[in-house]
Formats: structure tokens, C-alpha cells, sequence
């Protein structure tokens, strides 16, 4: 298994990341021509991943559900940091924290309008550590 770890950063803006040519590239590294599995996984308690078209409103339209589903007011019990932050703790129990990729020949088997996106709703936190782990098949 190979692995690699990046620092993702985003700036303190709730929203979503492209993560897809940072995977790549790993990947291409990784992989070489072989198949096998990538697994993506972000160490955080307030941020989760997601297989998703981008840059078709699709950003704003997770953020804006996830608002609707999670409310960012008083209602949680987990209550330490800004108003509604409970919000961000129980957002990747509807936004995991991986995914798995199949790798074929070296390449990431993603459909045409997918990309692979940290889901970040936590502005609290300006830098995020994703890890890349190649299991050759």
C-alpha cells in the first residue's frame, strides 16, 4: 500500500474543495498502469468527502441542504465554538469522511461529470488533512 497525506487548504470558507487532480496525481504516482483501489479520507471531525459533479451550483446547492438538514442555531448539545458549530459535528455522519475510487490501469474510474470534493462546512478550520492510500488489486 502506498500513502500520502495532504493539506488541503481552504481558507476558512465553508463550501467544497476539487480534490480530483490532487487524487490524480497521486494516483499516477502510485499506480503506475496497475489496478486497484484509492481511498480518500479526510481526519476531521467537521468535514466529510463526496463524489459529485462541480461547477454546476452543485456547491452551493450541498451547502445550502446541508444548512437545511443540520440548522447552524442553539438546538445541539455539542456546543463549544461559534453558534450552531454542533451543525459541523454531525454533518459527516450524512457526509462520510471517505470514499473509495476503483483504480483502472493507473487511472481513477470516475464517471464523466464526477470529481472527488472535501465538503467542508466548518469555516473554523483553514487547513484540512486528507490522506491517499493506493491498495494495488
Amino acid at each position: 500500500m502506498r500513502t500520502s497525506e495532504l493539506a488541503i487548504r481552504t481558507g476558512g470558507v465553508r463550501g467544497l474543495t476539487d480534490l480530483t487532480a490532487a487524487c490524480q496525481a497521486f494516483v499516477a504516482e502510485a499506480a503506475a498502469d496497475e489496478d486497484g483501489l484509492l481511498s480518500v479520507f479526510v481526519a476531521h471531525a467537521t468535514a466529510g468527502l463526496a463524489i459529485v459533479e462541480l461547477g454546476s451550483g452543485t456547491e452551493a446547492d450541498i451547502v445550502a441542504a446541508l444548512d437545511d438538514l443540520l440548522p447552524r442555531d442553539d438546538r445541539w448539545h455539542h456546543r463549544h465554538g461559534p453558534r450552531g458549530h454542533g451543525a459541523d459535528h454531525v454533518a459527516p455522519a450524512f457526509v462520510a469522511p471517505s470514499v473509495v475510487i476503483p483504480v483502472v490501469g493507473g487511472q481513477m474510474a470516475l464517471g464523466t461529470w464526477q470529481s472527488i470534493a472535501l465538503v467542508d462546512p466548518n469555516a473554523d478550520k483553514p487547513v484540512r488533512t486528507v490522506r491517499l492510500s493506493f491498495v494495488p488489486g
